[in-house]
């Protein structure tokens, strides 16, 4: 598994950037929210990652942020929903947006996307709404008060492969004013690693 892609962007195209890492020009798949959010051609980039792997292509998919990349991937676990329809549907919503309208059960505005119609929204519904649902209630619980250092150790504990509960739990009672890479060293020390 990929988990991210850092280099330099080489071009950003319609549905797609191309990014140079080590002399190799990678050419990921993005949504509009993500392409938008990257710097000039020249600069350097990284990107959030998912490998798809088929029988005649390996496709590569990156997004700007975790929460956008946790998305896609429960969207492509719904049956009939493929990557190109989940970028479309990151391309349509925000993640907060779309989770929002999927956890309300509005079929209407999950039909919006392009790609999808309205038994595709209704199943889309159906699968994820308890499952982001279940994401949500612990975001909420823990409220506003978590300090940018603390998301960032989250989200690089996240790109190291952890789940989110290990995350959560090597985080907890750490120093509420310690630095990104002191919270990281932190976790990965209660985590054993």
């Amino acid at each position: 598994m990929i988990a991210f892609v850092k280099g330099v962007l080489a071009a950003r195209l319609e549905d797609s950037a191309v990014i140079e890492v080590g002399g190799l020009g990678m050419q990921v798949g993005m949504s509009a929210s993500s392409l938008s959010a990257l710097p000039e051609a020249g600069e350097h980039v990284q990107v959030h990652t998912y490998l798809q792997v088929r029988e005649d292509a390996l496709t590569l998919y990156g997004f700007a942020t975790l929460e956008e990349k946790r998305l896609f991937e429960r969207l492509i676990s719904v049956s009939g929903v493929g990557p190109r329809v989940a970028l479309s549907a990151l391309s349509s919503y925000t993640p907060d947006a779309l989770s929002h309208a999927i956890m309300a059960g509005d079929a209407t505005a999950v039909a919006r996307i392009p790609g999808i119609g309205k038994k595709t929204a209704q199943r889309i519904i159906l699968e994820l709404q308890g499952t982001l649902a279940k994401d949500a209630a612990p975001m909420e619980a823990a409220g506003t008060g978590e300090s940018a250092a603390a998301k960032q150790a989250t989200e690089d504990l996240l790109a190291m492969g952890f789940t989110s509960a290990e995350a959560e739990l090597a985080l907890k009672d750490a120093p509420a004013d310690a630095t990104e890479r002191a919270l990281l060293q932190y976790a990965l020390k209660r985590l054993g690693a």
